[in-house]
């Protein structure tokens, strides 16, 4: 049997699990259970499936890829998204909590009206759609390359075909279930991702000629473990790090939704304290791989780099338990932040803009579903677009997006909670697009003096937003005066 036929069986009886998963769990079919899982998940369980959803297969692929060029200076990133979580947990959470939130959008709603509700909305279904499909898009060119693409050499099979696929699977196993159905099979797939991480961490030396400890020390004479050049470009990174974690994770609905899945603010600030540490061990040991990857190729295929060193050190070794441990991997690593990500932008959709809680039940049931095929559909195309343009290096482009979509979001919360001015609500969503045209502007005028802004975006796009919050608003005295006229 060929690589190619038992990686398509692999990966549908891998979804045929997630499917009685999704079986199980969709019983109900409610709509509290599709966006918020009762208010009945065991924060432990959702702390390790986050794990799986956090990493991705950004991390899976691109990360341990990028070590090649990078070294291990994603770890200066990662140590400040674990202060992130941190902030989050003692400042966010228990403000989504308090509101009892189904969508933490709803806050736009309460402290400054509808149409900032409805900005920061939209900024998440933006922000979110092109994460999710540049995630999408990274691990589809895999299995299209090594499982859908060699099964048919009679003629090309197109590339759409196999996000289609990809998708569809997706579809298949939350359309009844939503959140409820994403927790638990989470918690399946971060199982496979982790195995797959010490599998191939254990394996890579023995393929060298080497024990682990050569390796790493191999690794470190080489200068590949080095996790910064200088305290200013890691004390840049780490405050970005912080930040990317607060926006991406306590401002983004697909993130916080698991968390609200909790039955108390407790157990959902554990979660959070517990997922953090086990986030920086996991990053961590990605990193490990990469460098043994790196060894590999340096010895073996020194013509590769970015995204294509793992799939070509896979294909290099060419053994089948490795070609089933790395799909296995990547499937886990895709999907775990993909079925999250659909759901997510399925309950924004109805709670935030369509108000699905006005309609009777069974009209309830039968829009969301239209909406969930809606952004199925969504992201198909947005995938499908990203391979027409191409991308080798997918998870620095996956950050540099998010400094775009997600800086208004940082700034409106940002104002919300650390001020008391009333922001004019009209002028938010202007707001929301000057905000990130002013950044892009300053970044490439920046740029053409050879001063690179980097990740550091994320924070110029929010403070632009909080200072026009801040110039279109008036102070607390002057709106009771004017409510009391």
């Amino acid at each position: 049997m060929n690589n190619s036929l038992t990686g398509l069986i692999i990966l549908f009886a891998y979804f045929g699990i997630l499917c009685l998963i999704g079986f199980f769990t969709g019983k109900k079919n409610s709509n509290d259970d599709f966006f918020r899982a009762g208010r009945r998940s065991p924060w432990f369980v959702v702390a390790f499936g986050m794990i799986g959803v956090s990493l991705s297969g950004v991390t899976f692929l691109s990360v341990s890829g990028s070590v090649v060029k990078n070294h291990f200076s994603y770890m200066e990133l990662v140590l400040g998204n674990m202060v992130g979580y941190w902030v989050m947990a003692l400042m966010l959470l228990p403000l989504y909590y308090k509101l009892n939130l189904t969508s933490i959008y709803g806050y736009l709603n309460e402290r400054f009206g509808r149409h900032s509700y409805r900005t920061g909305a939209f900024c998440f279904l933006l922000s979110r759609t092109v994460g999710a499909s540049l995630r999408l898009f990274l691990v589809a060119v895999v299995l299209h390359n090594i499982v859908f693409k060699p099964l048919f050499t009679s003629f090309e099979l197109p590339f759409a075909a196999t996000a289609f696929v990809s998708i569809l699977l997706i579809w298949l196993y939350t359309f009844k279930g939503g959140i409820k159905t994403v927790v638990w099979t989470d918690t399946l797939q971060t199982l496979f991702l982790l195995f797959a991480l010490a599998f191939f961490i254990i394996k890579l030396p023995g393929t060298m000629g080497s024990s682990f400890s050569e390796c790493l020390n191999t690794a470190r004479q080489s200068g590949l473990t080095q996790i910064s050049s200088g305290w200013a470009t890691f004390l840049k990174s780490f405050v970005s790090g912080i930040f990317l974690t607060i926006v991406m994770n306590g401002l983004d609905q697909d993130m916080m939704q698991k968390n609200l899945t909790c039955s108390s603010l407790r157990s959902s600030q554990k979660n959070i304290f517990s997922f953090s540490i086990l986030f920086v061990l996991s990053s961590f040991a990605f990193l490990v791989l990469g460098a043994f990857l790196t060894l590999y190729v340096q010895k073996f295929l020194p013509q590769l780099d970015g995204d294509k060193v793992f799939p070509g050190v896979i294909e290099h070794l060419a053994t089948p338990g490795a070609f089933i441990v790395f799909i296995l991997g990547v499937v886990a690593a895709a999907y775990s932040s993909a079925d999250s990500a659909l759901a997510s932008l399925t309950t924004s959709f109805c709670v935030d803009f369509a108000d699905i809680e006005s309609k009777s039940p069974n009209r309830q049931v039968s829009y969301r579903r239209k909406v969930h095929i809606a952004f199925s559909v969504v992201l198909f195309l947005v995938v499908c677009g990203f391979h027409q343009l191409g991308n080798n290096d997918v998870v620095w482009t996956l950050f540099k997006a998010m400094g775009y979509t997600y800086g208004p979001l940082l700034g409106l919360f940002a104002f919300g909670i650390l001020l008391k001015r009333q922001v004019n609500d009209k002028r938010v969503p202007w707001i929301a697009i000057a905000g990130p045209l002013c950044s892009y502007a300053l970044n490439a005028f920046l740029a053409y003096k050879n001063i690179n802004l980097g990740l550091a975006i994320l924070l110029v796009n929010g403070l632009i937003c909080f200072g026009l919050c801040y110039i279109f608003s008036s102070p607390p005295a002057l709106l009771e005066n004017k409510r009391g006229r």
